[in-house]
């Protein structure tokens, strides 16, 4: 099968081709035919097998009859939403859109949460016909009333999962509640829970289901392969391995603090590396992603926020540096290498402390993932006898001693002749000074 036998418009085929598409596959031969018949459909997918196009170019199909060059803003409803859980995958998928309709007269927009809004309000007002959004961000606009969504004749819900265990649920209702009723509805994931079918069962009529592979599994072509370290001796474990491997990779933490610290402690090893979560600004993360891509950093440091959705062209590597806890997070992160057809390397750091999560993940891709020897960790620390001697180590810096507001008290001691210095310079046995303290006191009081 080739992409010109799907019934695709010569605009269209000819942008697949410019990106050097000839053969759909599997999720998008059985996916867009449907699609093209008007039908809801529930796609389940192993991540990088297509997903985005599968959708995308039936959508530019269908929407092309409302094509217009006309500058009128009347002309360029809103006709086609798709939902995104973050910002990255919103862009990448805007990008998808613009990359396949460039040969089209429809206007697309991306709308995300993390930058000013009203950096994006000219653009919605001048109409687009396919909208790429994050629930937060759209519903933001519907308030402003800076977009209508009475036109939209096609939902496309992507990663809708992910949605949910964002805690996406309660925006999804409202913005189903603001959409036709006759619509056409398409959900695409990698995996489908009880709760995604649950979801699936309210907005969906009588959908197809395509599963081209196993639900959660682990994409074939990539290697996978753990590494049991201690938890202290992860960060020289894999300073090592990035330096052996001398290639990018992607290293997934499970907290924005890990991240950051992390990508710090590489930088400082020598390793160009970066980091991106969801504490970082929008104009961070894009510029952060821009460099992994175009190869001026090596290693990008990041949390699940990186997981879903994101296309980085032969990406050979993806290490778990810390084991995610829903081992489906698994099968999304080592979902960043071997993307189409290509093959990758996946590895995992255990310690001790994550042997339990490892179980879950092996019980859900029902495999044993091998161990290996993690590489030989060179030792930094020079031997005593090339330590510099004790005469030539710094000193520690003096402080001046704190002066007081008194000025009789910072004068400096000045022993008075008429005293007895020899009292008061002359060392004396302890026990005689003892016996004569209270003599001398008695002298003094009488004096008073």
């Amino acid at each position: 099968m080739t992409f010109a036998s799907l019934n695709l418009a010569p605009e269209i085929l000819r942008a697949v081709e410019e990106e050097g598409y000839t053969k759909p596959t599997p999720i998008q031969a059985q996916a867009i035919p449907m699609v093209l018949d008007g039908r809801d459909l529930m796609a389940g997918a192993q991540t990088g097998t297509g997903k985005t196009a599968a959708f995308t170019l039936p959508l530019l199909q269908k929407l092309l009859p409302y094509s217009s060059t006309s500058a009128s803003p009347a002309r360029h409803p809103v006709r086609a939403l798709i939902l995104t859980p973050t910002r990255e995958l919103a862009i990448q998928v805007e990008e998808s859109v613009k990359t396949y309709g460039k040969h089209v007269p429809l206007r697309s927009l991306v709308v995300f949460g993390g930058v000013d809004i009203k950096t994006q309000t000219p653009h919605l007002m001048r109409g687009v016909e396919i909208l790429v959004a994050t629930p937060g961000r759209l519903l933001d606009h519907v308030e402003q009333r800076t977009v209508q969504l009475n036109q939209v004749q096609m939902l496309i819900l992507d990663e809708a999962d992910r949605m949910l265990d964002m805690g996406f649920l309660p925006d999804l209702k409202r913005i189903l509640a603001l959409l036709p009723k006759q619509r056409q509805n398409l959900m695409f994931s990698a995996t489908f829970s009880n709760d995604i079918k649950k979801l699936a069962d309210d907005f969906l009529t009588n959908p197809t289901l395509i599963e081209v592979a196993r639900s959660n599994a682990a994409a074939e072509n990539v290697t996978q392969k753990i590494f049991r370290v201690a938890q202290d001796e992860k960060h020289a474990v894999l300073a090592e391995l990035l330096r052996n491997e001398n290639s990018q990779a992607i290293v997934f933490t499970k907290t924005k603090l890990t991240a950051s610290r992390l990508a710090r402690l590489l930088q400082r090893d020598g390793i160009a590396a970066d980091a991106i979560h969801g504490d970082k600004s929008q104009q961070e993360r894009i510029q952060a992603l821009d460099a992994f891509k175009q190869g001026k950093i090596t290693t990008l440091v990041a949390t699940d926020v990186a997981a879903r959705g994101l296309d980085i062209d032969q990406l050979p590597m993806v290490i778990n540096y810390e084991i995610p806890h829903a081992p489906e997070d698994y099968v999304h992160r080592i979902g960043r290498t071997g993307r189409a057809g290509a093959l990758g390397v996946a590895v995992s750091l255990v310690s001790p402390e994550e042997e339990k999560y490892l179980k879950e993940i092996e019980k859900l891709i029902k495999r044993d993932i091998p161990q290996e020897e993690p590489p030989r960790i060179e030792r930094s620390a020079k031997p005593r006898s090339e330590r510099r001697p004790s005469a030539e180590r710094e000193t520690p810096i003096s402080r001046p001693a704190k002066k007081s507001s008194d000025p009789w008290f910072d004068r400096p001691y000045e022993p008075d002749a008429s005293s007895d210095a020899s009292i008061r310079h002359t060392p004396r046995p302890m026990s005689k000074q003892k016996r004569e303290i209270p003599a001398l006191l008695g002298g003094l009081l009488r004096k008073d």
